[in-house]
């Protein structure tokens, strides 16, 4: 059946997909010829996800390598799988239930909900997979996984038992105290009301305030508050009996602990160790904190005195535990002011006697305390915060400044009208409220501001089982490419603190630790075997799920079948390579390697390629909100899978952000049409037959030229591969086919197909066997439009997904005098072609070519290819001389000494003068980035995409202008 005129990937996409999985191609071990085994875990997406360009990009890459393994024989596994997305997948199935009009979760029994959700997941949650089919991904879908698989309430047909894996491994490291029980301060969402990891808080920078109060010293003392300059000479000085602090969330004064200032801070140095007292809350009730020094306050920021409010906030909290300093929790699990407990004023008079050292220091005890005042209990946190602030002021405790100090920001004034609604005089006293910009955390989902919060949970000790997975890669017994991301690995795992595994969540691996009524603790993998622990007790369990980071932290074992020591786990593991984006080096690559080799004693894989970020056109980051985010879906409704794939490939330069663009994918669309054109004009000429073509030991220097190119490409593919250099693989390949074969190649061997030609038999034969080995090496790269030519232009043993990887090298089929002879020839016309350019000679002008001198090897491929050269250079003769004559312009050539003598031919004055200003114009272009560039106040100022921009806009602008240089050069030499 002939070739239609063009390649309908929309038609042929699925099709091709369908008959690859029907044939079983991509299942564990399919097409394997010798012992090696290759296996890649995908990064498990969330069960709630659909495709976009970074997984586009993520499953390309391992898709290329997956293809180029199976076909080089190796047994190879892809192993693909969902994340079941805890936070995620729970928020979906209650915003579905609340557009059904059912009630909201806490309404719900635990049970009956996540029955809801595992109805959602069997009918939406494999999204993602059939969208990674249309990208044309090769994972055995036979071995889908699930982090959720066994769980109980899991419906039949949920294969797998990934739930068991986790629920071991929970208690293994709780049986070797490698997991435990704590309370420790963790991101809190007040919308879902759990715990959060570091990687689902947003920390955006937002308009706000920072308020500045006096903290009164205890019982009136008074201190002289002296400020210097550098030389110790004093440029303010007056006598306090407070002490002022800055702070941007004065609700949380309730929970202060202390004040701490730097320890060679000398402005406080008189009141260190002295009382001040709290300034909000009924004034018989006010506690008194001390007042310390830390290392962590800034001296030359704000007042240099920072309130510690333990409970709180991360910074203050590592000044609690060193200073053994009181941590009072302030706000329920929805953000709202305390409501619980005994009254305000019993509270604050233990606390303040655990403070005086009259009673014990109790931390349960203390965390219990509410020591939010009555007026402010049940308050919303933000209400609360106004509360605060109007009582402080009200009272005269807030710091007063000028109403025209520079500090204070449009956003903090407010019309003044001390007098008759009268306009504030320049020395009108205000509070002291400082409009800056802050980083507030928000919560990634919820889109509420993330609370610190000091909550019991679950932990990881991170500290025992961390050193293997160091050592490993410092070793190289684990590689990290590429080398940047090794030393993130290093600085997250070097200071790695405690992990916190729980959350306050119904959708999850609900933690198997049970509880009697004295609070004790019974770890065990079934309710069974915890009460055969406790017998005779009633238990209670522990309500909370496992961060879906510790499941997917087994992904590698739990996938092929831990705890049984199975044919797959034997087989496979460790693992070959992972494949990954930077952002989740700590939290999923570090945990990985930890947990792999806590629990089996081996690394989890031998390599891990970090991929960039796909970025727009101009460099920045795809965003809804800018609108300049590529749907890959989309992209291949248009322009194909291929088209996509292989521009991601492409660009793949290990380290660099790569910058997308639809251009830049119908560019290689049009190269998947050129592969498609080089296939219909061979079948024109009779090159396909019923059988595939063999190797050919041809005869005919161009044939031997090109069957030496393929081998050379075949190595250079392998050596890219070999090493990640994705980019280098697609752009050599991109090179060969459009370049080499379909340019040159195939122009050059119409002669050699004429019916009457002595070589057409060669030349049909090899260029049947260069064309199939465009499509296998392609293959991984552009599997569709490859596997269409090849099930279409022979009848195969098989199909292309497994047709066998060549191994033939250059010394096996390079001809180093053809590939010599060739070669010059090529560079020649090239050169010709490119002088013609910059000279602006006219395409269809024929144009006579001068030699001056010329070695025997030139001569000999001058010879033997003169007609050739002549029709494709344009070149009338060629005419030997002494010296080239006025108006040459040189033609590089090894060996020989060539020239186009233009004079007469264009006007040389007229094209300087062009030249010149477009040279001209260029240059004040390139002046204005440069002066952009090497302003200071820019590169500080300016977003990093802007910056980059002009950078690449400089970059690109040089060049032309050297382009245009070199072109001016070149016409001086025609005087």
């Amino acid at each position: 059946m002939p070739l239609e005129k063009t390649f309908d990937a929309g038609a042929a996409e699925s099709r091709l997909y369908d008959a690859w999985e029907k044939a079983g191609c991509f299942t564990a071990g399919a097409n394997a010829s010798r012992p090696e085994t290759f296996s890649i875990m995908i990064p498990p997406p969330n069960v709630t996800g659909v495709l976009h360009m970074g997984h586009a990009f993520n499953n390309t890459l391992q898709d290329i390598l997956t293809r180029w393994h199976r076909m080089r024989g190796f047994d190879t596994l892809w192993q693909p799988g969902q994340d079941h997305a805890g936070i995620a997948t729970q928020m979906v199935v209650e915003r579905k239930l609340a557009a059904e009009g059912k009630p909201p979760r806490r309404d719900w029994e635990r049970d009956a909900f996540t029955a809801e959700i595992w109805k959602w997941k069997a009918q939406s949650g494999g999204t993602i997979i059939e969208q990674l089919k249309r990208l044309g991904a090769s994972c055995d879908w036979s071995r889908n996984a699930f982090t959720m698989s066994g769980a109980p309430g899991a419906p039949e047909g949920e294969e797998g038992n990934f739930h068991d894996a986790v629920i071991r491994v929970f208690v293994e490291m709780y049986n070797k105290s490698q997991i435990y029980r704590g309370k420790r301060l963790v991101n809190w969402d007040p919308h879902f009301e759990t715990a959060i990891s570091d990687l689902e808080v947003e920390n955006i920078e937002v308009d706000g305030h920072m308020w500045h109060f006096k903290y009164p010293l205890a019982g009136g003392a008074t201190y002289t508050y002296v400020e210097r300059d550098e030389d110790g000479n004093t440029l303010f000085e007056e006598e306090r009996d407070y002490i002022s602090i800055a702070t941007t969330r004065p609700e949380t004064m309730l929970g202060d602990g202390a004040v701490a200032v730097h320890p060679s801070d000398e402005r406080y140095a008189p009141i260190i160790g002295k009382l001040c007292e709290i300034p909000v809350g009924p004034k018989e009730s006010r506690r008194l904190i001390p007042i310390i020094t830390d290392d962590y306050p800034d001296k030359d920021f704000g007042s240099g005195a920072v309130k510690i409010t333990g409970a709180h906030d991360f910074n203050d909290y590592e000044v609690a535990k060193r200073g053994n300093i009181p941590m009072y929790s302030l706000m329920d699990t929805q953000g709202r002011m305390r409501a619980d407990g005994r009254p305000y004023a019993e509270e604050a008079a233990a606390a303040q006697a655990i403070a005086n050292g009259e009673e014990g220091f109790d931390e349960a005890r203390i965390a219990a305390m509410n020591l939010v005042p009555d007026a402010y209990r049940g308050l919303d946190r933000f209400e609360a915060r106004k509360a605060v602030i109007a009582d402080i002021t009200a009272e005269g405790l807030a710091v007063m400044t000028q109403a025209h100090d520079p500090r204070l920001g449009r956003a903090a004034q407010k019309p003044l009208a001390p007098e008759e609604g009268g306009e504030a005089r320049e020395d009108t006293l205000v509070p002291l409220v400082e409009a800056k910009k802050i980083m507030q955390p928000f919560g990634d989902r919820s889109k509420v501001v993330i609370e610190p919060m000091l909550t019991d949970q679950w932990f990881v000790d991170t500290a025992q089982i961390v050193q293997p997975a160091i050592d490993a890669v410092r070793s190289g017994e684990t590689e990290i490419l590429p080398e940047q991301d090794k030393k993130v690995y290093f600085h997250w795992l070097e200071n790695i603190e405690p992990w916190c595994i729980s959350r306050q969540l119904w959708w999850g691996h609900q933690i198997p630790v049970w509880f009697d009524d004295e609070g004790r603790e019974y770890c065990a993998a079934t309710e069974a075997e915890a009460q055969a622990m406790a017998p005779g007790k009633t238990l209670t369990r522990d309500p909370d799920v496992l961060d879906t980071w510790f499941s997917s932290g087994l992904w590698p074992i739990g996938t092929l079948g831990w705890p049984e020591n199975t044919e797959a786990l034997e087989k496979y593991f460790p693992t070959s390579v992972l494949i990954t984006g930077f952002d989740i080096i700590f939290f999923w690559v570090a945990r990985m390697m930890m947990m792999q080799f806590a629990i089996t004693g081996q690394k989890p894989f031998s390599t891990v390629y970090v991929h960039a970020l796909v970025r727009d056109e101009k460099g920045k980051k795809m965003s809804k909100s800018l609108g300049n985010v590529l749907d890959p879906l989309e992209l291949i409704d248009e322009y194909g899978a291929d088209a996509v794939r292989f521009t991601l490939t492409s660009m793949a330069a290990m380290g660099r952000d790569l910058k997308l663009s639809t251009q830049r994918i119908q560019g290689y669309r049009n190269f998947g049409t050129k592969l498609w054109n080089a296939h219909r004009f061979a079948e024109m000429n009779g090159v396909f037959g019923d059988t595939p073509a063999q190797m050919p030991t041809p005869t005919a220097t161009l044939n031997k030229w090109i069957v030496g190119e393929t081998a050379r490409i075949r190595e250079q593919t392998d050596a890219a591969l070999e090493n990640y250099r994705f980019n280098d693989a697609a752009n050599g390949l991109y090179a060969f086919v459009w370049g080499k074969v379909c340019d040159w190649y195939v122009e050059l061997s119409k002669p050699l197909l004429q019916e009457d030609a002595p070589e057409a038999d060669e030349t049909r034969q090899t260029l049947a066997w260069v064309l199939d080995q465009c499509l296998i090496l392609l293959h991984p790269i552009m599997p569709f439009i490859t596997e269409e030519l090849w099930g279409t232009t022979a009848t195969r043993a098989k199909m292309l997904v497994h047709a066998d990887w060549p191994a033939y090298t250059t010394a096996d089929l390079l001809d180093a005098e053809a590939d010599r002879e060739l070669n010059w020839v090529i560079g020649l016309i090239e050169g010709i072609r490119s002088a013609r350019a910059q000279m602006h000679v006219p395409a269809g002008l024929t144009v006579p070519l001068v030699v001056t001198d010329m070695g025997a090897e030139a001569q000999i491929a001058w010879d033997n290819n003169e007609a050739m050269i002549k029709r494709l250079a344009r070149v009338e003769t060629l005419t030997r001389a002494d010296s080239f004559p006025k108006g040459t312009v040189s033609i590089p050539a090894q060996g020989a000494t060539l020239g186009l003598p233009l004079e007469g031919i264009i006007d040389i004055g007229e094209e300087k003068a062009r030249l010149q200003k477009s040279l001209d114009k260029l240059g004040k272009e390139i002046g204005g980035l440069n002066g952009r560039l090497k302003n200071p106040k820019f590169r500080a100022s300016a977003p990093e995409e802007v910056v980059a921009e002009a950078e690449a806009n400089l970059a690109a602008r040089q060049e032309e202008a050297d382009q245009l240089q070199a072109a001016l050069d070149r016409l001086a030499e025609l005087g």
